[in-house]
């Protein structure tokens, strides 16, 4: 009884990955050229599942009967064992080796996510390479602030020195204009301003 609970949560497990599988070829078959398949795989894969499907619920409906039958006595473990025997015969009957289809589809995903892995390399080195590029962009702009921080310091400094001499010359020009006559005042000042 307890092994039976397992062999239909196993099934009901089985059932819901392949419920799984089918969400994901959905997802494949909106765009099959991102996932690297075509519509051949494609069908493929949805013929596997559809297969599956068929299985899983003919072993778990073996399962529930052999579970009835056995609780009314009249069926042995070894009567179940040639029930799922014969169903899993009767579904090899059209192919030569069932397992050739899954190591292919193995194959087909192992496949399938290295070249996903391979795009996520190529991704992640282009965008490494975009970081570098912006770091320097980064340090180029930090360079070329600080060189207009100092030509302005400079700036600073060299209009603080132009107005001390403009001060200077203003009040030279006070002074001597006091002191002389308004024609000898005037040669003063623009002697003064070429000086400046």
């Amino acid at each position: 009884m307890h092994l039976t609970k397992k062999l239909v949560a196993g099934c009901e497990s089985i059932e819901w990955q392949v419920d799984e599988l089918d969400k994901a070829i959905a997802v494949a078959a909106r765009d099959p050229s991102w996932y690297g398949i075509d519509e051949v795989e494609l069908e493929k894969r949805r013929r596997w599942t559809s297969t599956a499907r068929v299985q899983v619920g003919n072993v778990k409906k073996a399962v529930v009967a052999g579970k009835e039958v056995n609780s009314n006595g009249t069926t042995s473990v070894n009567g179940m064992r040639r029930e799922l025997i014969r169903l899993q015969n009767s579904h090899q009957k059209d192919k030569s080796n069932p397992y050739a289809q899954d190591d292919d589809f193995i194959q087909s995903e192992s496949d399938r996510q290295l070249l996903l892995i391979k795009q996520q390399d190529e991704e992640l080195d282009e965008l490494s390479a975009s970081v570098e590029r912006i770091g320097g962009v980064g340090l180029t702009i930090h360079e070329e602030l600080l060189a207009q921080e100092k030509i302005i310091d400079d700036l600073g400094m060299e209009m603080d020195s132009t107005s001390n001499r403009l001060n200077f010359v203003q009040g030279s020009t006070e002074s001597e204009g006091s002191r002389h006559p308004l024609p000898d005042y005037t040669m003063q000042c623009k002697f003064m301003l070429i000086e400046v």
